[in-house]
Formats: structure tokens, C-alpha cells, sequence
């Protein structure tokens, strides 16, 4: 049987082609040091497994689950966003729950945009945003993350055209790949381009809970019209270790949040109540587990930064998330450099042109191997001479 077109038409999954290099590389018995990974490399914390286990033996929970969610966990996630941004949501009608956020990125434009309308896109950006297009039949432009911008797009550069046409604008802060952070004046920015120009917004906040230096990143939702005009997605899977767990939520405008939940009506029956009872756990618990992953993680970034500039390579230190954002040598493409990291230095990281074309001449390297293998990886590094200390 052929495939649709619509299945032929999705992109390349890049992480698989990725995932693919370094397992080759590991079946030939080499050490590889894996910093091309986004995949958290510490357990879940005990006490949300302990939840897990004691529903999990509850015949209850082998039921089916209600078609939108427990209350139990839309209430835990409306608590989570009063305690930690001060922002008030009703669980009800503006919380959705995800099989991860990263469905729920995908399920939006399936959800509210009709075939061949627009959407924009950040340019680097994680690579699966793509996925909707060909799903939904529509359209889409780039714009630029550029460093000399703080990684932030500028509204300004937007044609009218683009801004007439978009239905739904993708935005991410903490931001994979780059490690860039969104200020209060950016997204007032935003809600200001997307009331006038009746643009949806959707915030992949992924990465909300990992910032540096005494950063608290930003709540898309703690912008005063926000709820008037958008979403954000919150994820599980890098805050409490949970990436395997497959839980997130959707919070915001309630008609984005009905679109979702009428097209997850007819696509599942929600998530295994156990997981939900776990990830309620997660959300109202001891968050001092968070804590201490945030500085495990800065911890790792210093270590990361320190040793590359260390061997003369110039490098700027990430403000948000488990990622940096590193500048190849002049010499090489993105591509390239990482193909040479892998084959000479037994280091896998990350081509930044495969989170797209303003990705090119970086590579993506993650905070998710131990100071130690951190270290030994740049120290690697150091013995293929690249740069001049």
C-alpha cells in the first residue's frame, strides 16, 4: 500500500539521523561522548514514581481515563502556574492535557488553522514544528533568531504580507537550540503584533524551569493579554525528568484549548490515569528535586564554558535551558565540523543547520553528561588543534 501524501511530504527526522551516527559509532566499540542528545540523563524523582506505583495498583486507575484529563491534574497544573507566575487559569476550560507538549505542537495547527494558511516559525528552531505543515495542508515562513538580537526575533523585519496571511506564530524560551531567554518587554511585544494582527500565539515552554545565573525564565502567560491571544505548552519530561512519562499540558485562551481537546476527542482517551495521578504529584509536590536539577545543569554549563574557552574557543555562555549554542571554526560547516567531532574525537553533538538554515555555523551541545565526560570531551577537542588559545 503507497503512503499518503501527506505522510511522504514529512520532513526528515533529524534526531533519528543523528541517533543513527552515534549508534554506528558505538557498535564499532568506540567511547562516544554523547553531547548531541536532548534526552535527561537523571531519573525521575522518587517520590513522583511512588505516586505512579500506588495508583497503578489501584484498579481504578485501569480504566479508561475521562476523554480531556483527570481534574485532579488540570487542578495541579492551574496550581502550579498560580505558585510558580502568578497566572490564574481555570482548569476547566483553559488547561489541556498532552501526551507531551511536543503532540501538542503539532496537534495546533490541525486544530485551528484551515489548508494553505500561514504560519511563522523561528529559524534555528526545534526541528518538529515542521511535522504540522504537511499534516495540516498549510503554509509557512521563517524568521530569523539572530545572536547579535539576543536570539529574539524582530517584528519589525515582517512583511505585511506575513503578517496579514499568519494564522499562528511559534515561539520557544527558553529556546532550543540557541539557549536564549524572552524578557517581559519581548512578549508584550508579541501580544502587541498579535492583537493587532489577530495572530494565535503558541509558546513552546519547554524549558521553563531551567534558567542561569539567577534567572527565572518567563511566562508567556504573565503578559497582560496573553490569555486574549495565546498558548503556552508545558512539558514534564525535562523539569522533573519525566521525558519517557510522555505528560504535558496545554494552558491559555480557551477557544485554542477547546480546539485541542475536540481533536484529541476523536484521537485518544487520554493518559494512563496512573501517569496523571504522578504527574499531579510532580506539579503540587517537594519541588526541591527542581532545584537541585537546575544547578546540576548550571553547574554543567560553567564546566562547559570554562573548558572551551580554556583551548581559545570563543564561546557564549547559555542563559536558559540544558543547551549551548557553540560557533564552529571558519573553516567548516555545521555539518561538517560535527561529522569531524565524531570521527576524530569520538564527540557527538549536533549540526545546528538541522534546526534550520540561520542554524548554520553552530553546532548544539547538551548539558546532559556529567562534568567529568564534559571535561574529557573538550579536552578531546583540544588535540585536533582548531583553535588558537
Amino acid at each position: 500500500m503507497k503512503l499518503s501524501r501527506r505522510v511522504e511530504k514529512l520532513p526528515a527526522q533529524f534526531f533519528a539521523s543523528l541517533a543513527a551516527k552515534v549508534a554506528a559509532a558505538l557498535e564499532e566499540g568506540r567511547d562516544i561522548i554523547n553531547l548531541g542528545q536532548g534526552n535527561p540523563d537523571q531519573p525521575t524523582p522518587p517520590h513522583i514514581i511512588r505516586a505512579l506505583q500506588e495508583s497503578a495498583e489501584n484498579p481504578v486507575a485501569h480504566k479508561y481515563s475521562p476523554f480531556r484529563g483527570t481534574d485532579e491534574l488540570k487542578k495541579a497544573a492551574a496550581q502550579f502556574y498560580k505558585r510558580e507566575y502568578d497566572v490564574d487559569l481555570d482548569p476547566a476550560s483553559e488547561i489541556a492535557i498532552l501526551f507531551g507538549s511536543k503532540i501538542g505542537l503539532i496537534e495546533l495547527p490541525l486544530a485551528v488553522m484551515d489548508e494553505g494558511e500561514l504560519m511563522l516559525l523561528p529559524d534555528p528552531g526545534y526541528p518538529d514544528y515542521l511535522s504540522s505543515v504537511p499534516l495540516a495542508d498549510v503554509t509557512y515562513d521563517t524568521f530569523p533568531l539572530l545572536e547579535e538580537n539576543n536570539f529574539l526575533p524582530d517584528y519589525a523585519a515582517l512583511t505585511a504580507e506575513q503578517k496579514k496571511l499568519a494564522k499562528l506564530l511559534y515561539l520557544n524560551y527558553p529556546n532550543n537550540p540557541t539557549g536564549g531567554v524572552a524578557t517581559k518587554e519581548f512578549f508584550e511585544e508579541t501580544v502587541a503584533l498579535a492583537e493587532e494582527n489577530d495572530i494565535g500565539v503558541v509558546h513552546d515552554f519547554a524549558y521553563g524551569a531551567i534558567g542561569f545565573d539567577g534567572h527565572q525564565p518567563v511566562s508567556f502567560l504573565q503578559t497582560k493579554g496573553a490569555k486574549d491571544v495565546g498558548v503556552e505548552l508545558y512539558t514534564l519530561s525535562k523539569t522533573y525528568n519525566m521525558a519517557g512519562w510522555r505528560v504535558g499540558f496545554a494552558a491559555g485562551n480557551k477557544d485554542m484549548i477547546e480546539a485541542i481537546n475536540i481533536l484529541q476527542d476523536h484521537l485518544f482517551v487520554s493518559l494512563f490515569p496512573a501517569i496523571q495521578k504522578a504527574a499531579a504529584e510532580a506539579l503540587s509536590g517537594d519541588q526541591s528535586c527542581v532545584t537541585s536539577l537546575v544547578e546540576r545543569y548550571e553547574q554543567r554549563r560553567d564546566v562547559l564554558i570554562e573548558e572551551c574557552r580554556h583551548i581559545g574557543w570563543e564561546v557564549t555562555a547559555p542563559k536558559g535551558s540544558f543547551f549551548a549554542w557553540l560557533p564552529v571554526p571558519a573553516a567548516f560547516t555545521s555539518e561538517a565540523f560535527a561529522d569531524y567531532l565524531l570521527q576524530e574525537a569520538d564527540v557527538a553533538v549536533a549540526a545546528g543547520n538541522g534546526f534550520g538554515r540561520n542554524g548554520e555555523g553552530y553546532i548544539r551541545v547538551g548539558l546532559l553528561v556529567e562534568e567529568e565526560r564534559i571535561r574529557e570531551a573538550i579536552r578531546r577537542i583540544e588535540k585536533l588543534q582548531l583553535f588558537q588559545k
